[in-house]
């Protein structure tokens, strides 16, 4: 028998290895993430938030995440809409914002599709694109470039929703996981400035040992000379080099010139994410 929906602001060791065994259940089930990074990170670590359970007797059977401040953002493992759970919610918050995964969207007469997110593949390899002259290509050094590359990352993002803001906390969090690997975090230095940088990641646990363009960025000073092209493909290079065969990334739908940039450099569209707002 299903148990009604629970709600722990801090998981208990056990509740947390129950989380993470469900969600890596679903990850190998659906051969693809069952839950955002961030959020991951967030079980993994034991940080606060609104953790929804439901047990089937002594099983977890699904799980969800509600955070932020502001405006409430909610994911279900495996990226589904749970109309139970949704009751719950609206009935704590006046509105929120829940993330759905593929063809998942709901059908309620109570919410709008806010964003969309596309996850778009490439087959590796990709020719690369030459470092401008007089540019210099190199990696990202812990103790040295953060403030330099946080500055550079929101400038080039300050209209963004999620990577204009970023803080030291932000970036130190991200360089202590066991995934961080400066050899694919590259900046583009010109006339002494961080002009662009492309931070990748490799997720050595998945089956198929994929790569990722985690974050591309142009400072708005530099945009114009083809730097992102530049940037994408370097950075696919970096993956190549270490045995990568196929390279992912997410870009809002609403960014024509960078679907653009994707689609003519091999990347085609494999899954739509949308962000869904409901209201009482």
């Amino acid at each position: 028998m299903t148990d009604p929906w629970r709600c722990d602001t801090v998981l208990t060791p056990e509740r947390r290895l129950d989380v993470l065994d469900l969600l890596n259940r679903t990850e190998s089930l659906l051969g693809r993430e069952a839950i955002d990074e961030t959020r991951r990170r967030i079980v993994v670590h034991g940080w606060r938030a609104e953790h929804w359970l439901q047990y089937h007797g002594a099983e977890l059977s699904q799980y969800a995440m509600v955070n932020g401040s502001g405006q409430v953002m909610v994911e279900m493992c495996g990226g589904g809409v749970d109309d139970d759970l949704l009751t719950h919610l609206l009935a704590k918050h006046e509105s929120l914002d829940w993330w759905t995964r593929g063809p998942q969207t709901p059908a309620h007469a109570t919410c709008e599709i806010v964003r969309t997110l596309q996850l778009m593949q490439v087959t590796l390899p990709v020719d690369s694109v030459d470092v401008p002259s007089g540019a210099t290509l190199r990696n990202f050094e812990p103790g040295r470039d953060e403030m330099e590359w946080l500055a550079q990352n929101n400038a080039a993002f300050a209209d963004h929703p999620e990577q204009g803001a970023w803080l030291l906390a932000d970036l130190d969090e991200r360089i202590r996981e066991p995934w961080f690997d400066p050899s694919g975090f590259l900046l583009l230095e010109i006339d002494g400035r961080l002009a662009a940088s492309c931070w990748t990641k490799v997720h050595e646990l998945h089956p198929d040992r994929f790569g990722e363009i985690y974050i591309i960025s142009v400072h708005p000073d530099f945009r114009g000379r083809g730097l992102g092209r530049v940037m994408v493909t370097q950075g696919l290079e970096v993956l190549r080099r270490k045995g990568v065969s196929r390279a992912m990334l997410f870009v809002d739908q609403s960014n024509a010139s960078a679907m653009a940039l994707y689609e003519s450099l091999g990347f085609r569209v494999e899954r739509d994410d949308r962000l869904v707002h409901f209201t009482r």
